[in-house]
């Protein structure tokens, strides 16, 4: 897979950014949005939202991923990721992106619009349990 230009990347930190304000985080404070860029060209979009069950909130990041999937999407070319300190997706978060390709790229930014760290969804869940895995 090719990686994507720096600019593709740019514009896909400005829509995480862009997004993070739409965040529903009332009992954390921890906005976070996402811009997943797929094979076919689209961009999908997602926000943290939390709930008084904190157990059933969800990240930006699945958010994103559920959005494209249920659109007909499968084939992921990068995900951006904007949060205050540039944080890394949680351990759920990278095992739906693990479904859907190892390879994908992967973005952190803060909220500033600076590149934290970039790596692969391969880079961020090592070892990771996947399709293949079922024989």
């Amino acid at each position: 897979m090719t990686q994507p230009s720096d600019e593709i990347r740019q514009q896909l930190i400005e829509a995480a950014a862009a997004a993070r304000h739409w965040a529903y985080a009332p009992y954390s404070h921890y906005a976070v949005g996402a811009a997943l860029l797929t094979a076919s060209g689209k961009v999908y979009e997602g926000v943290n939202i939390e709930n008084a069950a904190y157990p059933d909130g969800i990240c930006a990041e699945r958010v994103a991923v559920f959005k494209a999937v249920s659109e007909g999407e499968r084939e992921f070319v990068a995900i951006a990721v904007v949060t205050s300190n540039g944080g890394s997706p949680c351990g759920s978060c990278r095992q739906v992106l693990a479904e859907f390709g190892l390879e994908t790229v992967v973005y952190l930014a803060d909220e500033a619009g600076r590149l934290v760290s970039e790596t692969t969804v391969a880079g961020l869940l090592p070892a990771s349990f996947g399709p293949k895995s079922l024989g």
